[in-house]
């Protein structure tokens, strides 16, 4: 390909991923809002923000947001398969975002576009995953005043860094605002999950017997929605509060030793590594179907399952077929990464209006709090910020909500009226 058909190639994808990241914006109001507050007020001024982040087009809204507020943004991805290079090409050409990462980018350019990310400087790191949080942390460089992080596994990375002294600045747990979980965790990555799984294989699942491996929000969702397409759904657990509630919403809860032989269709959303193991494999079904919704390829043993195959076969984009010991056959989706982001769309905009709402009204907040945040680390956002963007959400979308009288809020406030 020659210089002329690079260039033409890039104003074609940055055409097309403009058009999308307009869809997005649209529905996007409630950041809408916020960026006209940030336009106004420029709490960003003079600020650089460094992300790490699944470069969608909800995200391209976003760093359009943080820049009216006066911040210059670096970004890079934190999934190789999650990236939309037309996204990229867009945010370069129009806005002048400076971004590193490219679709299907292999883990030495994953580092590299790590590296670009921490060599600007950034004052506030925006992480999912906390990638690039840990690579400031390990290389020592020491611009940052704050972290925030959107993730549940982020978060548990960061709380492992703190525990042991190498955590060094302060970081906000965005993803344990009750917004974030209830919404973002629960409607987006449950129906995100479904969806890449259908792109990635046309599959009817009314029917099916699905194994969810974790019920925190995510896995919620999840379940909810297998569900309400017919599937026979199963969980497994290792939280008994959590293994209570998948119980007391009407789910099969097993350990994974027994599901394993039942599944159609598997689905981790834990967080952790090694839910479906070597062991496990033997046990599967032959044509049973592994799919990841958590953040890391981890969750499911991808190395076994190459190391056992005795054949291995792309059937179609986010789709391999492994011939396993015996002639069994299982289909792995998107390389055992998050389903979710890979082989679909990621969360649809109305509930990541929410989420990246939430992040930005954070970012001014920390910017104006700089003094303040010295010397701490893992802190959740101002608890008010939850209730202050669902009213920015509902005010945007046209939706009229009660509100206490004065004597209710009296009332509230009081001890005194009893039986």
């Amino acid at each position: 390909m020659t210089t002329n058909d690079h260039i033409d190639t890039a104003r074609r994808l940055a055409s097309d991923g403009e058009a999308r990241i307009r869809w997005a914006e649209r529905r996007m109001p409630a950041l809408a809002l916020c960026k006209e507050e940030l336009r106004r007020d420029q709490p960003l001024r003079g600020l650089t923000i460094g992300g790490s982040l699944h470069l969608t087009t909800e995200t391209a809204a976003l760093a359009r947001c943080l820049q009216a507020g006066g911040a210059t943004v670096v970004l890079c991805g934190s999934n190789p398969l999650s990236t939309r290079d037309d996204v990229c090409d867009a945010l370069i050409a129009h806005d002048d975002v400076a971004v590193f990462a490219r679709y299907g980018e292999d883990r030495d350019a994953y580092y590299e576009h790590l590296r670009a990310v921490a060599d600007r400087r950034p004052d506030i790191i925006l992480d999912d995953g906390a990638d690039l949080i840990a690579y400031v942390a390990q290389r020592h460089i020491g611009t940052a005043f704050v972290g925030i992080e959107q993730t549940t596994t982020g978060v548990q990375r960061l709380r492992s860094m703190q525990a042991n002294g190498t955590l060094p600045f302060a970081v906000v747990a965005l993803n344990d605002a009750p917004l974030k979980q209830e919404f973002d965790n629960s409607y987006g990555t449950g129906q995100n999950t479904i969806d890449g799984i259908l792109r990635a294989t046309n599959l009817l699942i009314a029917g099916k017997t699905v194994v969810l491996a974790g019920y925190g929000w995510a896995g919620r969702g999840v379940a909810l929605r297998a569900r309400g397409l017919g599937a026979n759904v199963v969980v497994t657990e290792v939280n008994p509060v959590s293994a209570l509630h998948a119980h007391y919403d009407g789910f099969r809860v097993l350990p994974m030793s027994e599901a394993a032989s039942l599944g159609d269709l598997f689905v981790t959303a834990t967080g952790c590594n090694g839910i479906i193991a070597a062991e496990h494999l033997e046990r599967l079904k032959d044509g049973a179907i592994l799919a990841n919704s958590g953040h890391f390829d981890v969750e499911i043993d991808v190395a076994a399952i190459e190391r056992l195959a005795a054949a291995k076969t792309e059937l179609r984009p986010n789709l391999t077929e492994y011939m396993l010991p015996g002639g069994k056959v299982v289909y792995l989706l998107a390389q055992g990464r998050l389903v979710g982001q890979s082989a679909a769309e990621a969360s649809p905009a109305e509930i990541m209006d929410l989420t990246f709402t939430l992040m930005a009204v954070t970012v001014a907040w920390a910017a104006r709090q700089r003094a303040a945040l010295a010397g701490k680390r893992i802190l959740l956002p101002p608890a008010e910020f939850t209730d202050q963007v669902a009213a920015m959400k509902l005010a945007a979308s046209g939706i009229a909500h009660d509100r206490l009288t004065a004597a209710q809020q009296d009332y509230l406030s009081s001890w005194q009226s009893g039986t």
